[in-house]
């Protein structure tokens, strides 16, 4: 997401070979595991787009059957469309579209392709037209995974915009963190003021504001309520505060600025507010539907915060 502020930031001879079906994926999947082969990172690649033009957008990812199983790509037929072998659905290809949107983005598309090619250890790869996530260690490919991207919109809302993409380039992951709650940055506020038709004003926590009716906002012990007759009653954490035609925005560090279980279970933070990040939105997973960061089913991200430490790259491309 830019969704949690403005949001996105080389092991052994193994290659996991993970299968797809089906648009809509169950919602339990089996986690990926590794098992020995060589391939180049080219093929690995290719395997990649070969997969986005087979499948639908939506997959569910599948470990080998037997744990050390040894099979290269071209083998198992990953080079090509056709890979029966592999549980891959007989569906008709879907369309490849190209999201290059300017010269500059097909130049900052070859430049980071290039930078994944050269790099020789472990390294995280997402393809930004495949909407898949790859995971290498030299030439071998250790997992693949469906995502969800950004939605590439822009949304003006006074003398203020936003653009959601999912930008191209070379990050790492500069920290991990288990249960990682969501704090609404400006854009949130502003694309629901937006499409809603409300106005927008902030609240202070140090200021009550007076309401149409007679009550008023306040902030008291880090929650945001409404007081009325003496009396305080705090408002629900995870709904918006609409009063009198008006979305206001509660101030940082309140728990109404702080949502639990929309990042998921786990988040790897790149930086900038850019993040790898669960979902409850499972559904989105494949489309390009976030403000930014790249979300992951649950299980994908539970192993990618197992198995990728602080300090992996990350190439976006």
């Amino acid at each position: 997401m830019l969704d949690s502020a403005e949001m996105l930031t080389d092991m052994s001879d193994t290659l996991s070979i993970v299968t797809t079906a089906g648009r809509r994926a169950p919602a339990v999947r089996r986690p990926h595991v590794a098992s020995p082969s060589r391939t180049a990172i080219t093929a690995a690649l290719g395997t990649l787009a070969a997969l986005a033009l087979a499948l639908p957008a939506h997959a569910q990812s599948q470990a080998l059957p037997q744990s050390g199983t040894v099979a290269s790509a071209a083998a198992l037929g990953l080079d090509t469309l056709a890979a029966p072998a592999l549980g891959v659905s007989s569906r008709p290809t879907v369309p490849y579209t190209s999201r290059f949107r300017s010269t500059s983005d097909s130049v900052a598309y070859e430049r980071t392709r290039d930078m994944a090619e050269r790099y020789t250890g472990l390294r995280v790869l997402v393809l930004l037209d495949e909407r898949q996530l790859a995971v290498m260690n030299g030439s071998d490919t250790l997992m693949v995974a469906p995502v969800a991207i950004g939605m590439d919109t822009t949304i003006v809302f006074g003398s203020k915009s936003w653009t959601f993409e999912t930008p191209r380039g070379r990050r790492s992951v500069l920290k991990k963190e288990k249960d990682p709650v969501w704090v609404p940055p400006e854009w949130h506020y502003a694309e629901v003021a937006s499409k809603r038709g409300l106005r927008l004003a902030h609240l202070s926590t140090n200021r009550s504001v007076r309401l149409a009716d007679g009550r008023a906002l306040a902030v008291r012990g880090g929650r945001v309520g409404v007081l009325a007759d003496g009396q305080f009653t705090a408002l629900p954490r995870d709904e918006e505060i609409v009063f009198d035609g008006t979305l206001f925005v509660p101030p940082h560090g309140t728990l109404n600025r702080r949502i639990p279980g929309e990042l998921g279970r786990f988040k790897l933070d790149m930086g900038n507010g850019y993040l790898l990040h669960g979902t409850p939105y499972e559904n989105t997973i494949g489309d390009a539907a976030t403000h930014g960061c790249v979300r992951l089913y649950e299980e994908d991200i539970s192993w990618l915060y197992d198995n990728v430490p602080v300090g992996t790259p990350v190439f976006i491309f």
